[in-house]
């Protein structure tokens, strides 16, 4: 049976492995891009989508927070 500590580091291991793809993620999306500027509309979209992304994640964050331990 495993204990606490087994099941710690399991988490620790996904973790780990989720914040690498998403890491290898940006940096193939950066590799892709070619243009030097974005044009206006461009960063308008930029700007919608990473205000909903951080609202997002700290929702998460706050989630995460608030659930009790196992």
């Amino acid at each position: 049976m495993a204990g606490k500590g087994g099941s710690t580091n399991l988490e620790k291991e996904q973790m780990f492995g989720m914040a690498e793809k998403e890491m290898e993620y940006r940096v193939d999306l950066f590799n892709r891009y070619k243009e030097a500027e974005l044009n206006m509309g461009e960063n308008s979209c930029i700007d919608r989508c990473v205000s909903k992304y951080w609202q997002v994640t700290n929702l998460v964050g706050q989630m995460l927070g608030n659930r009790p331990q196992m």
